[in-house]
């Protein structure tokens, strides 16, 4: 639950090939190596990469690998990242470029290291997932403060639910706003035997990187289950993949959000999962698929 930065995930030392050098040589190097890339670099510092594929390309082309440099085949500028960018900002960099490598530079310039999407996707497995917000209109939002779907409600709790209240269907978000208060995270310590003192002690909390108590994660992700119960009919969750990327103080506010993005059976659906604090960051971020029953006749 605590941001994960670029260095924690980066590769070091990198592979890498002399900018002027042929592609030949470059063939040399990959040729029974076990990694498809290169990094170009120049005066140490990285100016651009080299692949298996971008090589085969040059060959298919016509070109002399003998006599034709690799930094002839490289975009340029490189797209680069700093061991301090937070790995979701490096996913999104890599997204927006459209590019499965991304070198990381010390603040002179110099190489340091590479990340790969393979390399995030052990910590965001949605990485590829751009999320779709605000694209609701105000007259689509219901609420619903009276329902037969759940045992209760409490007055400080609040839901949304943008579609028909009928039946699920693509495209359809619900969202479950709570603030997780002490006693909340106390009652769950009981509940789960989760007895972590960095949830319950403040004085062992402090001396901690979070620098006070905060939410258990599964108590945090536990509000996506509140969101999912409040979808049309009996919801029943089939599978839950969640990435934890920030902290839960004691007694804050959170939203729960998960959109339907497919039906993939009769009444199977896969929904995207997020959670966020008051202040706007993403806390948790997932993939739900749930099973979509009709209602008890009570």
């Amino acid at each position: 639950m605590f941001p994960v930065s670029v260095s924690d995930v980066m590769r070091s030392p990198v592979e890498t090939i002399e900018h002027n050098a042929t592609a030949r040589e470059a063939a040399t190097r990959l040729s029974g190596s076990g990694i498809g890339s290169l990094v170009i670099t120049d005066d140490d510092r990285p100016a651009g990469i080299v692949t298996d594929v971008d090589l085969t390309g040059l060959v298919a082309d016509g070109h002399d690998p003998e006599t034709t440099e690799i930094e002839r085949i490289t975009s340029s500028p490189v797209v680069t990242t700093t061991a301090d960018a937070t790995i979701l900002a490096a996913a999104e960099t890599m997204r927006d470029n459209k590019i499965k490598r991304l070198p990381v530079v010390d603040d002179d310039g110099a190489l340091a290291g590479i990340v790969t999407t393979t390399d995030l996707s052990n910590y965001l497995p949605h990485l590829s997932r751009l999320k779709r917000k605000g694209t609701e209109s105000a007259e689509s939002t219901q609420r619903r403060d009276v329902r037969t779907d759940t045992a209760y409600e409490n007055d400080d709790w609040d839901h949304e639910y943008v579609g028909d209240e009928a039946e699920i269907e693509v495209g359809e978000t619900s969202r479950f706003t709570k603030t997780l208060s002490g006693a909340d995270v106390e009652a769950f310590a009981e509940a789960s035997g989760d007895t972590n003192r960095l949830h319950l002690d403040a004085e062992y909390a402090e001396q901690t990187r979070f620098g006070e108590r905060i939410a258990h994660g599964t108590l945090v992700a536990g509000t996506i289950s509140a969101a999912l119960a409040r979808l049309p009919g009996l919801t029943i969750y089939l599978s839950q993949e969640v990435s934890y990327l920030g902290p839960v103080p004691i007694d804050g506010e959170v939203t729960a959000e998960c959109e339907v993005v497919e039906r993939i059976g009769e009444n199977r659906f896969r929904l995207t999962t997020s959670v966020e604090r008051a202040d706007g960051e993403t806390v948790i971020d997932g993939e739900a698929v749930v099973m979509s029953d009709p209602l008890p006749d009570l």
